[in-house]
């Protein structure tokens, strides 16, 4: 039974490596539902998991995790010092932490881009990590680690980039990344980065400041005898224009 649970178990994990291009080392998301069951069937997490996955894992949470597991109590006590143990996942929920199920749910986004598994013994949660393509989904059943089967949403999404109906995200990069090698990117093409647009930069300061107005040079005044030669070279002028070539009309009488 372990040998056909770990054929089962390396050939699921196969399909997500080609298809959805997960490598080692492995990203587990757990939350306390998992280690609780850990805890009661006495699972050693840390040893178990690299020997069932045939790989290098890193074993990780989030701070929603945690503080849903102190609002439980004494009882989720020994869950939370597993988990404490491992690895913190920053998530968007800092400063307001939502339930544990959610904030998981939240870090796979649309396809998993970060390619994490989900370890969880939550129905609810694991019915909508089903919904997302592309997600590992890990649960505890008779004192053994399951990993489970891929999701129909994962082997119709597989089929549907098979077949060219989808563009997978990498295949989606390689694809804006040529348009805009080419120059022929569009802004707002779906999966394509828009171009960042430069920002207005304040003019130059020293730009701004008014110019000073350079003094003029003052014209000089003329005196009254630069008037006095002005006047006589002007008639000068006047009779050198009249003098040998005018001609005077005489009166006979």
């Amino acid at each position: 039974m372990k040998i056909k649970r770990q054929k089962q178990a390396k050939k699921t994990i196969s399909f997500y490596k080609y298809n959805f291009s997960f490598r080692e080392p492995f990203q587990i998301l757990l939350d306390g539902t998992f280690c609780q069951a850990a805890l009661k069937n006495k699972i050693q997490i840390k040893e178990q998991m690299p020997k069932y996955l045939m790989g290098e894992v890193q074993l990780c949470t989030t701070n929603c995790v945690l503080k849903e597991l102190e609002s439980l109590g004494k009882e989720l006590y020994g869950a939370k010092i597993i988990l404490q143990r491992f690895q913190i996942r920053n998530c968007s929920h800092f400063k307001n932490p939502v339930p544990a199920s959610q904030c998981l749910l939240s870090m796979l986004d649309a396809n998993n881009p970060h390619h994490y598994f989900i370890a969880s013994q939550d129905h609810e949660l694991s019915a909508a990590v089903k919904k997302v393509p592309g997600v590992p989904l890990l649960y505890i059943i008779l004192n053994t680690i399951v990993l489970d089967k891929p999701s129909l949403r994962s082997v119709t999404h597989v089929q549907a980039v098979q077949s060219g109906e989808l563009v997978t995200p990498q295949q989606q990069h390689s694809i804006c990344r040529l348009k805009e090698e080419q120059g022929i990117a569009r802004d707002g093409a779906k999966g394509c980065h828009k171009k960042r647009k430069r920002k207005v930069k304040n003019p130059n300061p020293l730009s701004c400041l008014k110019k000073k107005k350079t003094p003029g040079v003052p014209t000089p005044k003329t005196t009254d005898d630069e008037k006095k030669k002005r006047s006589r070279n002007k008639r000068r002028k006047i009779s050198g224009v009249q003098g040998p070539n005018h001609t005077t009309q005489v009166s006979t009488s």
